[in-house]
C-alpha cells in the first residue's frame, strides 16, 4: 500500500471546535499506541533501515523532537501571533540526534513526558482562545488550535504508519 509523502498531504480546516476533545484524546493516546506497537517488535528491528528511511527508533525520536514545535505553535495561537513559528523542514535535529543509540524505553518515556505537556495545555484552553488564527508557514493557510491539533495527530499517525511498514517489511 502506497503512503502519501508528508509534504504532499493536504489538511482540511475544521470548523467545529466540538471535535477538539476527541482529537485531544487521540493525541493523548499516541504514546500508548507507540508502546503497544514497540512491545510487538523484536529488538533488532528497532534499528532496521527500510529503503534508506528512518529506523523505528528514529521515527519515535522524531515525534519527540517535534513536541517543542507543537507546543510553541500552540503558544503562537494562544498569543494571537500572525504566523506560526517555522520549523527546519530538513529535520536536522532528528538526523543528528543518533536516536538509534538511545534505549527504546528512554525514547518512549521522553515522548510520553513531552506529549503530556501539549495535552495538558490543550485541556486548559478557553473558548475564546479557540477562535484565534495564525498562518501556517509552509501550507500558507490559516489555522486555529483545532487545526493544529488535527495536524499533529495526523503527523503522529503518519510516523506510526512508517513504523508499521518497517514491522511488516523487516
Amino acid at each position: 500500500m502506497q503512503k502519501t509523502e508528508w509534504f504532499n498531504r493536504k489538511f482540511p480546516l475544521i470548523d467545529d471546535n466540538g471535535v477538539l476533545p476527541a482529537i485531544i484524546e487521540r493525541l493523548s493516546g499516541t504514546p500508548a499506541r507507540i508502546e503497544e506497537i514497540v512491545s510487538q517488535i523484536k529488538p533488532g528491528l528497532l534499528t532496521f533501515k527500510l529503503k534508506d528511511k528512518w529506523t523505528i527508533k528514529e521515527e519515535i525520536g522524531h515525534l519527540s523532537d517535534l513536541e517543542p514545535l507543537w507546543l510553541g505553535r500552540l503558544h503562537d495561537l494562544i498569543n494571537n501571533e500572525a504566523e506560526l513559528r517555522v520549523t527546519d523542514l530538513t529535520n536536522q535535529l532528528t538526523h543528528k540526534a543518533n536516536h538509534d543509540a538511545t534505549e527504546i524505553n528512554v525514547l518512549l518515556l521522553r515522548f510520553r513526558e513531552k506529549r503530556r505537556l501539549l495535552v495538558n495545555e490543550l485541556l486548559n484552553l478557553d473558548d475564546k482562545q479557540l477562535s484565534n488564527t495564525a498562518l501556517h508557514p509552509r501550507l500558507k493557510t490559516p489555522m486555529r488550535i483545532i487545526d493544529l491539533a488535527y495536524f499533529v495527530a495526523e503527523h503522529d499517525d503518519h510516523h506510526l504508519a512508517s513504523v508499521r511498514e518497517i514491522m511488516v517489511s523487516g
